[in-house]
């Protein structure tokens, strides 16, 4: 490998430092990760590290503008680490800023906002790789995007690079009680979001996804499940909203959302006795009715599975047409014969 075309960060003693240049980080409040880089995270995963401990680095390119970085785009960057050395890795510096280059010819208004990794925790050469993404564009977010499809919740965990300060005891130095400052990520608030055509796509795309392993009522099912979660996410997002209201914990009370929480409650039906008790019988109908239907569906499978036991055998072959070619064989031969019987006949009585 030469050097024109790979980065290569090696620590191995304890005793070593490094030396960079370091610069004041623009706030960021708040992350948006789009569809689109899901997506494209989704694809390199499975091109390059699918069914591996490996995982995938790329760069994120957006806009970030009073403390919201808007990650609406993505490229994946040539990337290895040494699992049994964590502190060797390589990256290709040389195809970053290649690619920086095409992509500003597309879109000038996007820049590198951060870098996202596959994970799914934190390794200890994200911060190198968070110096090397920072030369291109400042802030510099690092995004965690966990591609497992078993998640239900958002699969996005965003952070951003603080200094800390701690006591270097256990250092010799002089005065015991210097600080000494360490970096660390620290956890951002992150969201979906999506522009109209971006919603509009992944609709359609959602649309072409079809699982034949998986009926409709279960699709049903994890929907109103995952729809479940959600809600009672949001209910205590709310509770917790109210009880810093009630501790005296926030300094400004928004009217607006109090309204809501207000018609919300109000909205709510009275769960009286008699309500109740229709609802768990209605319930207990409709469990009737699937059990049933579930009880169908498996009668008529076995029925069809032995009706093609029969027609095909243990030897897998249509034996229904083969008996009827030898029935219409055997019934030409009569037929045959008796017609050459009825000629004879005819032929005697001329005579």
């Amino acid at each position: 490998m030469s050097s024109s075309t790979e980065y290569m960060e090696v620590e191995s003693h304890e005793n070593s430092t490094t030396k960079t240049t370091k610069s004041p980080p623009a706030a960021v409040d708040n992350v948006i990760i789009h569809p689109l880089v899901l997506l494209s995270v989704a694809d390199h995963y499975h091109r390059v590290a699918r069914g591996t401990r490996k995982r995938v680095v790329g760069v994120l390119l957006g806009s970030c503008f009073r403390g919201k970085v808007d990650a609406t785009n993505s490229f994946a960057v040539p990337f290895e680490e040494d699992s049994r050395n964590p502190s060797v890795f390589y990256l290709d510096h040389n195809y970053l800023e290649s690619m920086l280059l095409m992509f500003r010819k597309v879109n000038a208004k996007e820049r590198v906002v951060g870098f996202y990794s596959s994970g799914p925790q934190i390794r200890p050469n994200d911060l190198r790789i968070h110096d090397i993404c920072q030369r291109f564009g400042d802030p510099c977010v690092f995004c965690l995007i966990d591609i497992r499809p078993d998640r239900t919740d958002l699969p996005v965990t965003a952070y951003k690079v603080v200094e800390q300060g701690f006591s270097s005891t256990h250092i010799k130095t002089k005065s015991s009680g210097d600080k000494q400052l360490q970096r660390t990520f620290a956890h951002v608030p992150s969201a979906m979001g999506a522009m109209e055509a971006e919603e509009v796509g992944v609709e359609h795309l959602l649309r072409d996804i079809n699982d034949p392993t998986v009926s409709t009522v279960a699709s049903l099912v994890k929907g109103k499940l995952s729809g479940l979660a959600t809600l009672a996410e949001k209910l205590e997002e709310c509770q917790n909203y109210l009880e810093s209201i009630v501790a005296n914990n926030r300094a400004k009370v928004s009217p607006e959302i109090v309204a809501n929480l207000q018609t919300i409650v109000n909205l709510l039906p009275n769960l009286d006795s008699d309500l109740v008790r229709g609802m768990i019988v209605k319930t207990n109908d409709m469990h009737m009715n699937i059990y049933i239907a579930s009880l169908i569906r498996s009668v008529i499978a076995l029925h069809d599975l032995v009706n093609n036991k029969i027609r095909y055998g243990d030897d897998g072959f249509e034996h229904g047409k083969e008996d009827e070619k030898k029935d219409d064989a055997v019934a030409a031969k009569k037929g045959g014969g008796e017609k050459k019987g009825i000629d004879k006949d005819d032929a005697a009585q001329k005579k």
